[in-house]
């Protein structure tokens, strides 16, 4: 998990990646472990806590079930839009979003 200093950094340097339903900041660290450290930020605009909390444990599962994917040092911060339904979010659905575009930040994060 990601404190204050490390969500700003993002935020500010990351790269900004979309898909339909969700915001990823991506930032390749250059210090400590390799591996991903994942952020969350869900607004109360999302919708209750319970549909908060929803988002939030099916976006850790997924990137639970993927982080030995990640050899690289990141850091990711997600975001997701309003017009995620979180009674409609499921793994399967986060698997078809976010699968392509963190293959395509880890191609490029390698590259640089």
């Amino acid at each position: 998990m990601l404190g204050s200093p490390q969500f700003t950094a993002c935020y500010e340097h990351g790269r900004k990646r979309f898909t339909k339903r969700f915001i990823l900041f991506v930032l390749r660290r250059d210090d400590g472990p390799s591996g991903l450290r994942l952020g969350l930020t869900v607004s109360r605009k999302m919708g209750n806590a319970v549909a908060r909390n929803r988002i939030k444990r099916v976006v850790r599962e997924y990137f639970r079930l993927h982080q030995y994917d990640f050899e690289l040092p990141l850091d990711i911060v997600v975001v997701p839009k309003r017009n995620l339904e979180a009674s409609q979010l499921t793994l399967a659905l986060a698997t078809e979003e976010f699968s392509p575009l963190l293959s395509r930040a880890k191609a490029e994060a390698a590259a640089s």
